[in-house]
């Protein structure tokens, strides 16, 4: 039974009744009707990601990538790698080398292996070392649309509208010289590599990043816990290659200043950062201002008990993990098939958790929320795929500017979060998709 066809005997779970998608005669969803519509979003979308993305990155230099600039140029000009956390030390590195703004640089929190990155172009000028990294994250962005077309069966079109729709994630990544378009590529390479039967390969994408950037860890890990094991030990040996890289290249005192700072880092205290703020938009953060006085930062929490913080932190988090769990746990009964919407749930479920997030981030949601709404229309249920999307969507274009003044004004601080929220509500759709859609009984 095709697709269409069944959508249009059972009714969609969320909601009023919605449209299902077609299927084209190559057998590609059409996910957003109509190709005009379609094309003037990719057009539209595509301008402003180059106007306020790539065009900024080409001109000027911002935050973020001079610290990671200067940490490659320490490095490769064999300096005292082990002081790279040391941030008084650090930003007289960036007034020496000419690097940004030192005053807002700092090497920490960044895992040690991050300082690797830019070694290939630490000869470059700073601005024209943005540039490369500008234009590989361009040629990795129209990579990751290609490859999601594939995995999903979307028309190119589709997949792109898809991309683009995140929006902030893809400008803050290009304008501040992130890498989490290539990271995200990465992960996307390695399920690809998975659904080809390539095991080894997949384990390789999925780790080679990891110990920078921990995204795919928890993904390994499933792998580990379906005994896909060529898969997860590939993953796991390519994270200790990396390590071991660095180690041998940084020494290992940096490494274990790193673990020094990591509980900071693992409750959302940064260095030089607000720890109320809710540009980090965690439950982390959340609580902190909800909970915790502070007279500079933040004197208006909804009530002032310190001790209500971690616990309600921790109480949200391990029901978020035991509800996600559980649903991973039932989809695991159809076998082979649950791997895309676990990954699914495991990648959103990351974000959810994570101490701080920021707006680039979301790149890496492509593969999870993909095939998360993959699997809604798969499973008759275009309501939730469609509900996902919307909010995926919202949280790339949402004007953050109007929730910000909610911000530190007691209980009114929950509307200063909506990217939390919506991150949250598409959890909360793709486990009820999950449930209501796995099979009942082994």
């Amino acid at each position: 039974m095709s697709l269409e066809a069944g959508a249009r005997t059972m009714d969609p779970p969320c909601g009023a009744e919605v449209p299902s998608p077609r299927v084209d005669d190559s057998g590609s969803l059409q996910v957003f009707r109509g190709r005009g519509i379609a094309v003037l979003l990719v057009v539209v979308l595509t301008m402003a990601i180059f106007a306020k993305g790539v065009v900024p990155a080409m001109s000027t230099l911002n935050t973020d990538f001079p610290s990671y600039f200067t940490a490659a140029k320490i490095v490769a000009d064999g300096g005292p790698a082990d002081r790279l956390y040391d941030i008084p030390w650090f930003q007289q590195q960036m007034r020496r080398y000419h690097v940004g703004v030192p005053s807002e640089g700092k090497f920490s929190p960044f895992p040690p292996p991050t300082a690797l990155l830019l070694i290939p172009l630490t000869r470059l000028q700073p601005i024209d070392a943005l540039r490369v990294v500008t234009l590989c994250s361009v040629a990795c962005l129209i990579a990751s649309i290609t490859l999601l077309a594939k995995i999903l069966s979307w028309r190119t079109i589709d997949a792109a509208i898809f991309v683009l729709l995140s929006g902030y994630a893809v400008v803050s990544g290009l304008r501040f010289g992130q890498p989490y378009v290539i990271v995200s590529l990465s992960c996307i390479l390695g399920y690809y590599a998975y659904v080809k039967r390539r095991p080894l390969l997949g384990g390789i994408c999925f780790g080679v990043f990891a110990p920078i950037k921990y995204f795919s860890v928890p993904l390994l890990v499933y792998f580990a816990f379906r005994k896909q094991w060529k898969l997860a030990l590939s993953g796991m040996l390519t994270i200790l290659l990396v390590v071991f890289v660095s180690i041998g290249v940084l020494g290992w005192p940096i490494h274990a200043n790193f673990l020094s700072i990591l509980e900071g880092h693992l409750i959302g205290r940064l260095a030089m950062q607000d720890p109320f703020t809710a540009s980090f938009q965690s439950f982390d953060s959340l609580f902190r201002r909800l909970f915790v006085f502070d007279s500079a930062f933040n004197p208006v929490p909804l009530w002032s008990v310190p001790r209500l913080q971690p616990v309600a932190v921790v109480v949200t988090k391990l029901a978020i993990f035991g509800a996600a769990m559980a649903t991973v746990v039932r989809l695991a009964r159809s076998g082979a098939a649950a791997a895309a919407p676990c990954i699914g749930i495991i990648g959103v479920l990351t974000l959810l958790l994570a101490p701080a997030t920021a707006t680039y981030h979301f790149s890496l949601l492509w593969l999870p929320v993909g095939l998360l709404v993959n699997f809604a229309f798969q499973k008759s249920a275009p309501g939730c795929a469609y509900f996902m999307l919307g909010a995926y969507a919202l949280i790339g274009v949402f004007p953050y500017r109007f929730t910000v003044p909610f911000e530190g004004r007691g209980g009114l601080s929950v509307l200063a979060y909506p990217r939390l929220w919506l991150l949250l509500a598409i959890f909360s759709v793709c486990l009820y998709c999950g449930w209501r859609r796995a099979p009942s009984s082994p």
